[in-house]
């Protein structure tokens, strides 16, 4: 009878450990294209960093969640988590460009520029999981 309601569970191991090696992923990528390096930020203190850096972390899970929910296989999951991943990528790019000295800003701490990251990052996250539902 136990065997019946753990039945899933291959297919949820599956499905969670692809998750927290597509966030390794992500966290690896991201931490090498920023200009600064969040991690000895955060060591030192940075509240900036941290905000940001959880902000796209949490952007990406969103969609990360929608593709688990809505795959229909592990490659299906897959290729949506590796869109999920570029769209993430992007969503960054793009806040660079409209603040140019945003590493910089993330740096000195600078708390606007950190929310501005950590908001658009989450709202398109939450954009690209909707997109996915459909």
């Amino acid at each position: 009878m136990i065997a019946d309601y753990l039945s899933g569970f291959p297919a949820f191991l599956a499905h969670f450990v692809l998750a927290i090696g597509f966030v390794a992923i992500f966290i690896w990528i991201y931490t090498w294209i920023t200009p600064h390096d969040e991690i000895a930020l955060m060591r030192q203190g940075n509240v900036a960093c941290a905000i940001a850096f959880t902000g796209s972390i949490v952007g990406f899970s969103f969609p990360l969640a929608s593709a688990i929910e809505y795959s229909v296989s592990i490659l299906d999951n897959t290729i949506w988590a590796a869109v999920s991943l570029l769209v993430q990528l992007g969503v960054y790019l793009i806040v660079k460009l409209v603040f140019k000295d945003l590493s910089k800003r993330i740096e000195n701490g600078e708390l606007p520029a950190a929310i501005w990251l950590a908001g658009v990052s989450i709202a398109g996250g939450q954009l690209a999981a909707a997109s996915m539902t459909t």
